[in-house]
């Protein structure tokens, strides 16, 4: 909104900064990261007045975990009310509008609230059964083909979104897919990432920390894709208005900061499903806007590690009846060889980076 103040430059010299995309996007940051600042205690302390706590599984599901998070019970959930408001309010300011930012708005708040209804049935039961995974699965598959339908509504963006790229190689793989291959490819990298990001969720400050890497990565990858000379240099696809979505993540990853310093050990909140959905299918959304979604597979190197925790410990404990991890998520698994939480957080937070700075080197390794 407020990069339409650039039209007037001619009234006031200095409002045709609001043109520059750099300048936007570390404004969005701010300014989410403000919004969180101001509205976090607040929202916290309503959430608390409420009642709304995070549900554990007991001693009988979980046995040694449940004492190791039994200091955790009474922290309010939801948090992510606050992620969620603090990018849309900074987005709605500081990018200019398109489809692509249109489309990741509706992802992101669709996704929010498929996280919230989650989140409040398993406050109003008191348990951690919220909303049955079958459920999730089906709002996921609506969101995504809801967004698949804006995206080929529009002709700047109906032809660009059938293009599929993959990483170290400096063509399109397949210049038009078709609908039946797009849109399943949608749903995979969506329901995918946001899935993974949930199963991230686990500890004090692991899932919002990573995040911080992934959107940094994604903001550089966003505004070289919407950057025509960058692009044609990299061998990357130029998407006109893609540059948008950088101003996006920057407003992410001012929000995952700001929440960040609310969930760190000792988290005085938590972000919920309401937060961990939604972040993870945002993340997937601009990934395949940017043509980079086989690249978040190493971007979001965490998160792909625990879900494939999960899948590996479920199809191990089906097939053979064995356990390969303590516990999965992998998280889990450390904590309980006596890893301290923090140590759990920290170290996968360096990894997070080591995976960030080689998705970004698949840019020039072509």
């Amino acid at each position: 909104m407020l990069s339409y103040l650039a039209d007037f430059e001619s009234y006031f010299g200095p409002l045709r900064l609001f043109r520059y995309l750099t300048l936007r996007a570390a404004f969005a940051g701010m300014t989410a990261m403000g919004v969180g600042f101001l509205m976090g205690p607040w929202l916290f302390a309503k959430l608390r007045q409420l009642s709304a706590k995070q549900a554990f599984r007991g001693k009988d599901e979980v046995g040694e975990l449940a004492e190791l998070h039994a200091s955790k019970a009474q922290t309010p959930t939801m948090g992510g009310l606050m992620i969620c408001a603090s990018i849309v309010v900074s987005t709605v300011l500081w990018a200019r509008p398109n489809v692509y930012v249109y489309t990741a708005l509706m992802v992101y708040v669709g996704l929010t609230i498929i996280g919230f209804l989650d989140d409040y049935l398993k406050v109003t039961k008191g348990n951690s059964d919220g909303l049955s995974s079958r459920w999730k699965l089906v709002g996921q598959a609506f969101i995504t083909g809801l967004a698949l339908v804006v995206l080929l509504s529009f002709p700047e963006s109906a032809s660009k979104m059938r293009e599929l790229w993959v990483p170290f190689y400096k063509n399109v793989l397949i210049a038009e897919m078709p609908i039946f291959l797009l849109a399943p490819f949608l749903f995979l990298v969506l329901a995918g990432s946001s899935n993974a990001i949930n199963l991230t969720d686990g500890v004090d400050g692991l899932a919002i920390g990573c995040t911080v890497t992934a959107a940094l990565t994604f903001a550089i990858m966003a505004y070289a894709a919407g950057n025509m000379i960058i692009s044609e240099y990299l061998f990357i696809s130029y998407i006109p208005g893609a540059g948008e979505l950088a101003v996006m993540c920057s407003a992410l990853l001012g929000a995952s900061l700001a929440f960040l310093w609310y969930n760190s050990h000792p988290a005085e909140v938590f972000m919920g499903d309401t937060g961990s959905l939604a972040l993870g299918g945002l993340i997937g959304m601009i990934a395949f806007m940017v043509h980079q979604p086989l690249t978040l597979i190493i971007v979001g190197g965490i998160f792909v590690m625990e879900a494939g925790s999960v899948i590996l410990q479920v199809g191990s404990f089906k097939l053979r009846k064995k356990r390969i991890f303590r516990m999965s998520p992998i998280h889990h698994h450390f904590e309980l060889k006596g890893w301290h939480e923090n140590k759990v957080v920290i170290r996968f937070w360096i990894l997070s980076l080591i995976f960030a700075m080689a998705g970004l080197a698949t840019l020039k390794l072509r």
